[in-house]
């Protein structure tokens, strides 16, 4: 079992910023891929950024590339999600997760472990 522990969000306007992280324990020499996923009221589950742990293949979804930076620190099982000039659509509930890739691929891998998800919140 992995165990993820989000930090929390937050509420800011238009071109702010807000950072996110994620701590997994457990088994997490079985998971392979950390990601950050969000899903918006009404909406279904969108992938916002991959990576492949110990790596830097990181896949963004084309609407936060250039504006959302994640990144990795390994030493301590954690994931970071840097989000810079947010805008309303970016509204969401945001989860971290953690699965295995589908060939070397985290973007369309198998999540099976999930944290509770944040918050995030952006006005206009």
């Amino acid at each position: 079992q992995v165990q993820l522990m989000e930090s929390e969000g937050g509420s800011v306007q238009t071109g702010g910023s807000l950072s996110l992280s994620c701590a997994a324990s457990g088994a997490t020499d079985s998971t392979a891929c950390m990601g950050w996923f969000r899903q918006a009221p009404g909406k279904g589950r969108e992938t916002v950024a991959t990576i492949y742990s110990g790596t830097t293949r990181i896949f963004y979804d084309p609407s936060v590339k250039g504006r959302f930076t994640m990144s990795q620190d390994t030493a301590k099982n954690t994931v970071y999600l840097q989000m810079n000039s947010l805008k309303p659509e970016d509204t969401a509930m945001y989860y971290c997760a953690a699965g295995r890739p589908r060939g070397l691929l985290c973007a369309s891998g198998w999540y099976n472990y999930w944290g509770q998800g944040t918050q995030v919140t952006v006005s206009s």
